[in-house]
């Protein structure tokens, strides 16, 4: 029984955008710099954007320390190279990790690329020399892995140019999932008319967008947020954490999305799943009762919109939220994940999931084959 982790990260080398970008454009590239201490920043050129740090599945307090070290101005207690780990950033010794992590095959999304849209939002040439100096690499990573590393793009739906260049480009070199921010995409919603090119090329390209936890625009008001030092990662982005993959799904379920383009996937991971049985209840109950009282919805829908979720949409489950429960209340959409090698994540996912009553001969969709759905096999 093949098991594939839906949510592994691959950490960037320190000159990863510069290396694969464009030579005229390594100006606008990323790039992991020591300071005067010591400590290793994303930094993107003048501007530092986190500290660049080595975490430990199942050991945030390390990684708090950590911070706490920077804070006070001293120096870190092993530098940033000496304390990475192979198999965090060497695809072949990636691969020779996943026996030891109970899996056959994974996905892996970017680590850095997590944190640093929002930061270049302002300059979308920036943008898109980062986003296409990773995905550059991820075709490599593609290959390397031979079918059993599934490295994550990143795309934005802001240049939708650059974004069918890039799929085209992605889809040639064997990379078929897509990181995409579920938010507003220059005020508009996901549904708007001028992204059905986005969505037409994600299909005919056999690439599948999905959500992430990442530094993208958010689905509150900035003024939400000012009171907290941790600008990539607010508390409040980890108290509502699934909302704003909730909020563009019911986007693209009630203005007609999946109706216009039947044959979409979408993929959410790290978003938690534990609120999808109730945002079934809540979608379809709002739509009901707001056709109900107004005469009429926004787009006449043939089916129930939770139909659409079910139909369209596959969402990444931890073990600690008993995807065996949620499957009895919400069906068969859910697929494991351990966030290796984050400091939130675990070194052995399959032992967790058989902890809490899931095993892969009982839940081939759960282990392997809703990922492998999102990938169109």
């Amino acid at each position: 029984m093949t098991v594939i982790d839906s949510d592994q990260h691959l950490f960037e080398p320190r000159t990863l955008w510069a290396d694969h970008a464009d030579p005229a454009d390594r100006e606008h590239a990323l790039r992991i710099v020591d300071d005067e201490l010591g400590h290793a920043w994303l930094t993107w050129g003048a501007h530092r954007i986190v500290p660049a740090a080595a975490t430990q599945p199942g050991r945030p307090d390390e990684l708090g320390a950590y911070h706490e070290r920077v804070r006070a101005g001293l120096p870190p207690e092993i530098r940033y190279d000496d304390a990475l780990p192979r198999d965090y950033w060497d695809p072949q010794a990636r691969l020779d990790r996943l026996p030891e992590l109970g899996v056959d095959a994974t996905v892996l999304f970017p680590n850095y690329g997590l944190v640093w849209e929002q930061e270049l939002a302002a300059d979308l040439h920036a943008t898109r020399v980062n986003m296409n100096a990773w995905n550059r690499w991820a075709v490599t990573v593609a290959h390397e892995g031979g079918g059993r590393l599934l490295p994550v793009a990143h795309l934005t739906l802001r240049d939708l140019d650059f974004l069918e260049a890039q799929l085209a480009m992605l889809a040639e070199g064997g990379v078929r999932l897509a990181m995409i921010g579920p938010g507003l995409v220059d005020g508009r919603p996901l549904s708007h008319p001028d992204h059905d090119r986005a969505w037409s090329a994600f299909v005919h390209h056999g690439v599948t967008p999905v959500f992430h936890v990442a530094n993208v625009r958010r689905p509150f008001d900035d003024a939400w947020y000012v009171t907290d030092p941790e600008l990539t990662n607010p508390v409040l982005s980890s108290v509502f954490l699934w909302t704003g993959a909730a909020l563009g799904l019911a986007d693209l379920v009630l203005n007609g999305a999946f109706v216009r383009h039947p044959d979409l996937r979408v993929g959410v991971m790290e978003l938690s799943a534990i609120w999808l049985p109730l945002f079934r209840q809540y979608l379809d109950g709002g739509y009901d009762f707001h056709r109900r009282q107004n005469g009429r919805p926004i787009v006449e829908l043939e089916l129930p919109p939770s139909e659409y979720l079910r139909r369209h949409v596959r969402i990444a489950a931890f073990s600690y939220e008993r995807p065996e429960r949620l499957m009895r209340r919400a069906g068969d959409l859910f697929m494991c994940c351990s966030d290796y090698p984050h400091a939130e994540g675990t070194d052995a996912p399959l032992d967790d999931y058989r902890a809490t009553g899931s095993e892969p001969s009982e839940a081939p969709g759960l282990f392997a084959g809703n990922l492998r759905w999102l990938l169109g096999d």
